[in-house]
C-alpha cells in the first residue's frame, strides 16, 4: 500500500511518525510544507521540514515538538549578547543543520537533494520531500499589514488579526522531483492534522499537485469512478482515497493559530469547518471523539467520518492513530 502524507508543523510530524511506524519505508512519502521557510542570520531555515525530519529520526525535542533534543544555546546567547536578532531561537545542534543546508544550497544542490542527504544521515527511512525546490514564502495579510509568516508567527506571536494568505511565486513553482509521481501512484493520501491555512494550503497551491489529488472527471463520465480498494492502485484518470485528520478539537487547536485564523476569517472553528475546507478533495475525515456529534454533518457532505482519539501525546499514540486512519481508509 503506497501512502502519501501532506504535513507541516508538530501535529503533522507526529502523524507522519505514526505512519512511519506502521508502513514499510518504501511505501511512505511525506510531502512537507515549505511556505514557512525563511532566511535568518544569513542561513536558510526550513522549520516544517526540520520538525518532520527530527521527529522521524527521534531527534526532536519531546517537550516542544520542534527543535532538537538535548539542545544547548551557547551560540544563540553569544549572538544575542552582541546585538543579534533574538526573536527566533536557534539551538547549537539545530544551527548545524541550517549551516550545512545553506552551504549545500549555495553550492547548487536543490532543497530536495539536501533533505534526502540529511534523512540518510539521520537514518530516516520514508521519503521526505519538500513541496517544491522553489521558494514559496507564505505572506500573511493582517490588520498591521502584510507580514512574512515567521514575522507573524514567531516575532509577533500570532497577535495580528489575519484576513488572508498569499503564497509568493507559487504560480511559477514546480513540485519537487518525486512529489507528483508519489501522489499519482499512491493508494491513499492523508492530510495530517496540520494547519489548513498555512501548512496544507501552500502544498495544495503548487500547480499540478492539487489536480493530481482529485483528477477532474472525464467529459463522457456519468459519475466519478469508484474508489479502488487499498493496494489495488488507481485506475487511469481515477480517484484515490484521501482522508484528512482534523487539527481542531472542541473548537481549539492543540498547537498553533489555526482556530484563531478561522475565527478572524469569519468561520467558526470546528472539525466540520475543516471538513468543509477540504470538501472537494476528501473521501474520508477523521475527527476527535470530543466532536463526534459533528460526524453526521460531515457525512452529509459526502464523505465517510471516523470519530476517535486524535490527541498524540506519546509515540504509541502516533502509531495507534496512524493504524486507525489506515484501517478507516480501507473500508
Amino acid at each position: 500500500m503506497k501512502v502519501v502524507a501532506l504535513a507541516g508543523g508538530v501535529g503533522g510530524a507526529k502523524l507522519a511518525d505514526g505512519l512511519a511506524q506502521v508502513l514499510p519505508p518504501e511505501d511512505l512519502t511525506i510531502v512537507v510544507n515549505t511556505g514557512d521557510d525563511f532566511e535568518h542570520w544569513g542561513l536558510k531555515i526550513c522549520p516544517d521540514l526540520d520538525t518532520v525530519c527530527y521527529t522521524l529520526a527521534g531527534l526532536a525535542n519531546p517537550e516542544t515538538g520542534w527543535g532538537r533534543v538535548d539542545e544547548s544555546w551557547q551560540v544563540f546567547d553569544s549572538v544575542t549578547a552582541l546585538g543579534g536578532a533574538d526573536w527566533f531561537r536557534i539551538g547549537d545542534r539545530d544551527l548545524g543543520t541550517h549551516i550545512e543546508r545553506t552551504r549545500r544550497l549555495n553550492a547548487g544542490e536543490t532543497l530536495g537533494a539536501v533533505t534526502a542527504a540529511f534523512c540518510r544521515a539521520w537514518g530516516v527511512g520514508p521519503r521526505v520531500l519538500p513541496m517544491s525546490d522553489d521558494p514559496i514564502p507564505t505572506m500573511v495579510n493582517t490588520d498591521v499589514g502584510v507580514l512574512p509568516f515567521q514575522e507573524y508567527f514567531v516575532h509577533q506571536r500570532c497577535e495580528p488579526c489575519v484576513s488572508g494568505f498569499r503564497f509568493e511565486g507559487v504560480e511559477q513553482a514546480e513540485p519537487a522531483p518525486g512529489a507528483l509521481e508519489a501522489i499519482e501512484n499512491a493508494d491513499a493520501i492523508i492530510f495530517c492534522p496540520s494547519n489548513p491555512w498555512v501548512s496544507i494550503a501552500p502544498i495544495l497551491a503548487v500547480p499540478t499537485l492539487r489536480s493530481a489529488l482529485a483528477p477532474p472527471p472525464t467529459a463522457d463520465a456519468a459519475a466519478p469512478s469508484p474508489l479502488p480498494k487499498l493496494g489495488e492502485g488507481r485506475p487511469p484518470g481515477g480517484r484515490v482515497r484521501v482522508a484528512a485528520v482534523s487539527p481542531i478539537i472542541a473548537g481549539q487547536a492543540l498547537k498553533g493559530p489555526a482556530a484563531k485564523m478561522y475565527t478572524e476569517l469569519g468561520i467558526q472553528p470546528s472539525a466540520l469547518a475543516v471538513a468543509q475546507h477540504y470538501l472537494d478533495l476528501l473521501s474520508g475525515f477523521v475527527l476527535d471523539t470530543l466532536d463526534q456529534q459533528q460526524a453526521a454533518a460531515i457525512r452529509a457532505l459526502g464523505m465517510n467520518a471516523l470519530a476517535t482519539d486524535t490527541v498524540m501525546k506519546i509515540k504509541d499514540d502516533c502509531k495507534r492513530l496512524a493504524e486507525e486512519v489506515l484501517q478507516f481508509l480501507n473500508k
